[in-house]
Parts: C-alpha cells; structure tokens; sequence
C-alpha cells in the first residue's frame, strides 16, 4: 500500500511539476518591442545577433526588444512555409473583397510572370489578382527573413513577398564599388529595388577530416574532381540539393566550373555548346562523387559535424559551416577538420536579409536591416569572441559585406584575417545566364538520376572498380542524356513548373525509374567484363 501511494506521489509530482516551474508569462512578454524573424540560421548566429540588436535597440529608443525566431527548416522549408502563408493570407483578403478565390487567381497572385496593363481597367481576373497582391498590405505575421540565398531572395522578391525596406534610401553611403557593390564576378550583392540586400558573403568547398584521411593513406581533397576519385567510396557526405540550398548551390559550383573550362579550352568560342557540355561533364563529376556519398542527409549542417566526427572523410558545404565546427572541435591551436574553398571552384556570394510583405512591426524591421549592416552588426559575423564589438560567445567564422570590415585595423580582432572574399572572387566568374534559371532543375536531376537510385548508383560504381572500369559498362554508367542541357532546359524545367504538381510526380518516377535500370545494365556489364 505504502509502495502504490509512493508511486502515485511521484506520477503527481512529474505532472505537476512543469506546470508550477512554467514562467508566469511568456518571455516574449517582458520585452517591449517584440520582432518576428523567419530564419534558416544556426542558434549561433540567432544568439549573438539577438543579443546584440537588443543592446542597439535600447542605446537608441530606451525601449527593449526581443527578436522571436521562426525556424522551420532550411531555406527549401521556409520558402514552401511562405508560399503556403501568403496563400492561405491573400485568398481571405481576396475573398473579403468580394471576389472567388478561383484557380486563376491562387495561379496568378504571386506569379511573376502575370504582366499589368497600365490601365487596372482592362486588367483580366487573373491580372486583377495580381494587381491587387502586390498593392496590398497582406501578411503572415512575420517581418523579416533573414538568411538563405541571393536565389531564394530573388524568388521571393519576384513573387511580390518581399517589399522595399527602403534601407538604400536611408543609407546611401553603404552602398556602391567603394561600399557594398551591386555585383561581384557575376554573382548579385542587392537588389536594385531594395528589397533585399547582402548581410553576409559565402563560398562554397570541401571539408574534411585530416585524421580519417591519414588512416585511409590518401591525399586531401584538393578539387572538386577529387571527391569523385573511387578512393572516397562509401566516405563522403552529401546534402539533399532539394531540401538545402547551400547544397545545391555547392553543386552548381561544380557546373560552372565545368562549363567554364569547356568554354576556355574550346576552339571556337562557341558558348551554347561549351555550356552543354559542362553541364554533362559536371553532371557526371557529381554523379561520381553521389556514388562515393555514404548518405545525403536532408539538412547541410549534419556534413561538416559527420565529417568532423569521423563518420566521412570529407564533404561538400558552405564555408561558414565548415569553419564554425572546425572551430567546435578545435584543441589548441589545431583542428582536425579542414575547410578549403578550391581554387576557382567557387563563386563569392551573398546570404541576404529582407522585410516581407506585411510585416506587423514595420519600423522595428527597418531597425533590424539598418543594425545588420551598420559596422555594429557586421563585427558580429567575424570577430573573436571578446574582441572590441565581436561577438559574446559564439565565433559565427561568416565573412562581412562591408569592405570597410577588412581593413588592417581590423585584422587583429578577426576570426578569419587571411581571408579577403572581394580579392578570392577575382578568380571565378558566375555566369548566372547559364545555371541560375536551372536551378531548381539542378535540385530535381541530383534527385532523380543519383539520390533515388543511390544503392543502384552505388552497386554499379562498384562493379565498375572491380572490373577497372570497362568501356561498355561504363559509357553506360555515364549516359546522362536522359538529364543533358536541352532535356534540363526545354522539359523538365517546364514540368516543374507546371501548376499542376502530377506531371513533376510522374516525371520524377519515370527518370528514376530509367536510371535505376541503367545502373543495373551497366553493373551485369561490368561483371561481365564488357
């Protein structure tokens, strides 16, 4: 008796307890001003930079403020979370003006490609939605986003979710050749129209694990080309391009590489041929690499902490988060995880921030885009913790926008003072005209011909090995005609785009399906000797 009653005291206690430990009122409740920020960025980063603005905040207005992050996955997420919130948001305010939420204006209020008359009058229905989107105030409740790619954000703008945040009007000073500067070896720094606007700059690269690749015998990484060596079997980590955009972006990397050399070498300057070309070459160097991935795990962050960990040997991602784990795991003065941008692997671009339509603390917003640029904010991404404005206690190892942040003054404070991003993009040109509006279509063939039929991909990649690579068998392995610039430009690009989300589906399975038996014809080759 005395044992149930025992017992029965700590049920009561374990269901208690929470609730009496739960803080009288939210924590959001004690500040003043509250900003809501949607954000792929690591806790880090949200850490400091809400410590920081909070500081900026009250020095300015003697008002506190809290920052309440969103965090609802990688940039994939987040832009599937906004298209879905200012769907559901419009349509009530479409509705509550009286008109049907029709299929013509859920396909046109946020379509880009929806052209205005200058006269509303003649405007179609589905115009008349558009029209309406764009000069509405409708929102989600969110004010700013914070975080992903120049890619993302022009996807957004484009779609009318993001506004102006009038930050190039305010500030005018911060920008141009001798500030921020509209373009960088081809890759864009702001919008014209100031709706988003670089906060941090980034590269892409290799990260690897100096211990594991001293047991396995082998030489470092050094190039794109290396991670697809046979060496590397079953020892590189990879992010699903679909589900993160650094990764993704990591792998156009590796396109433009390609078709840059293509176009260099050609004999006669043809671009449109020296283009598809390297789209195939570097579609079959990523198919290489993809046969020697022990996984693709859906968020880039898990590549440089399995790396780090021993778990792969090396792998592809953004810098900063090859740099921040690499400072994680670091004893002394060494780490055992390297991260190394290759030598004209690698265009330098930016992870922009933006207010979005609606945003229900509107000046609080434009406060937190001046912070972020102003010379207070941008210390944040690279100085030591403890140095003069640096960060508190997270190094965040991010590269600032504002030239003025790589001064010799500034050396001693850094994090990273012998790297200098504007002098590095000198030796990579992005041609956005060449990959940019394929970039989706990017994500989508990874998917299809090497994540879906990855342990046929794999069963074939070894055989091939064990034969030493016989011509038949792997010409076979490497036919990606089926994915090849003209099919990736004139038929999946439009099927992607498609409203119609069954002709993406059934796409998808047919290709999967044709690489599945390709990578089985190309092993029983193999095996055969063929």
């Amino acid at each position: 008796m005395v044992r149930a009653l025992v017992v029965i005291l700590l049920l009561v206690v374990v269901i208690v307890l929470p609730f009496a430990m739960r803080p009288k009122k939210s924590l959001l409740a004690d500040a003043q001003d509250t900003l809501v920020v949607i954000t792929p960025h690591n806790e880090a980063i949200r850490s400091e930079f809400s410590r920081a603005f909070a500081a900026w905040h009250l020095a300015r207005t003697g008002r506190t403020v809290r920052v309440d992050w969103r965090m609802p996955g990688g940039t994939s997420e987040i832009a599937r979370y906004l298209k879905g919130e200012f769907f559901a948001a419009f349509g009530a305010h479409w509705q509550r003006l009286g008109h049907p939420w029709s299929a013509e204006a859920q396909a046109a209020f946020d379509n880009p490609s929806v052209s205005l008359p200058g006269d509303p009058a003649r405007d179609t229905p589905a115009q008349a939605a558009r029209r309406a989107f764009l000069g509405s105030d409708t929102g989600i409740g969110v004010d700013v986003l914070f975080g992903g790619g120049a890619y993302d954000f022009s996807a957004q703008a484009s779609a009318g979710r993001l506004v102006d945040s009038g930050i190039l009007r305010r500030h005018p000073e911060w920008f141009g050749e001798q500030g921020i500067p509209p373009e960088v070896s081809g890759e864009t720094f702001f919008d014209p129209a100031g709706r988003w606007t670089g906060a941090a700059i980034s590269s892409f690269g290799i990260c690897y694990n100096a211990d594991v690749i001293r047991e396995m015998g082998v030489s470092p990484p050094l190039s794109w080309d290396d991670l697809g060596n046979p060496q590397f079997l079953n020892r590189i980590a990879l992010a699903d391009p679909t589900k993160s955009g650094s990764a993704a972006k990591a792998f156009e990397m590796i396109l433009q590489q390609q078709m840059q050399e293509r176009l260099r070498d050609s004999r006669t300057g043809d671009e449109r041929s020296s283009v598809a070309e390297g789209w195939k070459e570097g579609l079959q160097l990523i198919q290489r690499v993809a046969a020697n991935a022990r996984y693709f795990t859906d968020s880039a962050t898990n590549v440089p902490v399995d790396v780090a960990q021993g778990d792969a040997a090396a792998g592809m991602c953004i810098d900063f988060y090859g740099r921040a784990q690499s400072e994680a795991v670091q004893k002394a003065d060494s780490s055992r995880l390297h991260y190394f941008t290759p030598q004209a692997g690698s265009s330098v671009g930016v992870d922009p921030i933006g207010i979005l339509r609606g945003a229900p603390h509107r000046k609080l917003a434009e406060s937190f885009v001046d912070f972020v640029l102003s010379k207070e904010g941008q210390k944040l991404w690279n100085f030591r913790p403890g140095t003069p404005g640096g960060p508190v206690h997270y190094a965040l190892r991010r590269l600032p926008i504002r030239k003025e942040l790589y001064a010799d003054e500034y050396a001693p404070f850094r994090s990273d003072p012998g790297v200098f991003p504007y002098e590095d993009a000198r030796g990579f040109v992005y041609h956005p005209g060449w990959t940019a509006p394929l970039f989706k279509t990017l994500g989508f063939v990874i998917r299809v011909a090497f994540l879906d039929p990855h342990d046929e991909l794999v069963g074939a990649w070894k055989a091939l090995m064990a034969a030493g690579f016989p011509p038949l068998a792997t010409a076979r392995f490497s036919d990606l005609s089926a994915v090849d610039y003209e099919a990736a430009n004139e038929t999946i690009r439009p099927a992607l785009a498609d409203a119609n989300r069954l002709v993406e589906v059934r796409l998808a399975k047919q290709l999967s399906d044709h690489f599945r038996r390709q990578y089985l014809e190309a092993q029983e080759l193999a095996q055969q000797g063929k």
